[in-house]
């Protein structure tokens, strides 16, 4: 049937996401995307027209399930709790796999070209997405008598440290470090009683 996809596109897309994350998006190929998924060049051409269009239906599931799994991890009472938390998610999610494969949005915010717009934007709502989250769980009564900055500050600190620590993933490998890291930063921002 003309215009029915005979591919299953859930499954097109969690292997498409590995290779991005793998790979990045500037050295994915649809050579690449058509070997992992299964999936004929042509097809995914007709489907999509491009590599970009993949990606950013990738990057949009990608995006809903950490801004999720991050939601989850801040709804902690307490606000100290919340943000280790947090950090928690965080590091397990940059260091799953073997080898670790790290975060997929620093990883193509730091390869994302001037000239395309939707990634670029793709990726700042993402921040946004995240940052939101976070100042959510520090907008509570209880952490904003505990916060040694107001929210709206911590909460853009908090998210730079996500590209920060991964990044220093990258570097070092070094969960413990990681976690002693975010920790230090945890008792910055809401000091210990």
């Amino acid at each position: 049937m003309a215009g029915v996809r005979q591919f299953d596109e859930d499954s097109a897309f969690t292997q498409a996401l590995e290779v991005f994350w793998r790979k990045g998006f500037r050295a994915t190929s649809m050579l690449d995307l058509a070997e992992a998924t299964g999936v004929q060049r042509g097809s995914l051409y007709n489907a999509y027209g491009d590599k970009e269009e993949i990606f950013m239906r990738v990057f949009e599931r990608y995006t809903e399930r950490f801004i999720a799994g991050a939601r989850q991890a801040l709804k902690k009472p307490d606000v100290r709790d919340s943000l280790l938390a947090f950090f928690a998610f965080v590091i397990a999610s940059l260091t799953q796999g073997t080898p670790s494969r790290g975060c997929l949005s620093t990883r193509t915010a730091i390869e994302v070209d001037p000239d395309s717009p939707r990634l670029r934007e793709a990726l700042q709502k993402m921040i946004g997405e995240l940052e939101a989250a976070v100042l959510s769980a520090l907008e509570t009564s209880e952490a904003k008598t505990r916060l040694a900055i107001p929210a709206g500050q911590a909460a853009k600190l908090v998210v730079t440290m996500t590209r920060g620590i991964a990044v220093m993933e990258r570097v070092y490998g070094d969960t413990k470090s990681l976690r002693q890291t975010t920790s230090a930063l945890v008792d910055v921002l809401v000091p210990k009683q």
